[in-house]
């Protein structure tokens, strides 16, 4: 396999990850999104302009480099995606995934108060690299699933 089928083979949706719980998540097979309201049976299901959290593998990898040992979801993101360039993405465009289609909301947050991440290793990526969408298209979406920008 060359080098650009193999990058290929790696863009996309790298875990899903959900918690009834506020904070970090769990990786689960799949979650199903519901369209105005978030993800199934996850803590921030509550409609507004954060209904969906995406983070990139590859700004997770920059946490893991300063030698913290991170599992999907780690930063409280519902979705991890690998070989996209998320920061690129701008408010208003939309995205498929799966089943679904989501609409960029928020980019970056604030976070009212330090996390244990932050404490760790002296910083988060969350407030600058986590990408907030709201869900267009209800359905369920799971690791090996592509992202196409649609919009």
């Amino acid at each position: 396999m060359s080098q650009v089928e193999d990058a290929e083979q790696r863009r996309g949706i790298k875990a899903t990850c959900i918690s009834q719980d506020k904070g970090q998540k769990t990786a689960v097979k799949d979650i199903a999104l519901i369209k105005d309201l978030g993800v199934e049976g996850d803590y921030h299901a509550k409609g507004g302009e954060r209904q969906v959290s995406l983070l990139a593998a590859e700004s997770i990898q920059k946490m893991k480099d300063k030698g913290l040992k991170l599992e999907p979801g780690a930063f409280g993101e519902n979705i991890v995606t690998e070989g996209i360039d998320l920061l690129s993405l701008k408010i208003g465009q939309k995205i498929k995934l799966g089943q679904t289609e989501l609409e960029i909301s928020k980019i970056g947050k604030e976070c009212p108060e330090r996390c244990a991440i932050y404490y760790a290793a002296g910083d988060c990526i969350m407030p600058r690299e986590g990408i907030f969408a709201k869900v267009l298209k209800s359905g369920k979406v799971k690791a090996g699933d592509a992202l196409e920008v649609i919009t």
